[in-house]
């Protein structure tokens, strides 16, 4: 749907940098969604924070944690079954 957010890419710290964890596309609803997409739009950029490519992608600048409810790590350290639970400000730079 337009205006709405179809997945978040997530990274997470490992030995101090960004990687690529996985993505997320559930655990929110239409209107959750749009707002999002509102308040990611605010942080845009065109580099992304990992090594990543992805075909149609909007990348932001890493600002906020995703909480994320998730099953397991896979073997390559990507998430499995992830679900979205909510977003917040990095406490500090420790944070992902």
């Amino acid at each position: 749907m337009p205006g709405h957010l179809g997945r978040l890419l997530l990274a997470a710290r490992k030995d101090g940098e960004l990687v690529y964890v996985g993505g997320c596309g559930t655990g929110w609803s239409n209107e959750l969604s749009r707002e999002l997409r509102k308040l990611l739009e605010g942080m845009v950029t065109k580099a992304p924070a990992v090594a990543l490519r992805r075909k149609g992608a909007v990348f932001v600048k890493p600002l906020l944690v995703a909480d994320v409810e998730y099953r397991a790590w896979t073997d390559d350290w990507k998430l499995r079954h992830a679900s979205f639970k909510g977003i917040r400000e990095r406490a500090d730079e420790r944070s992902p």
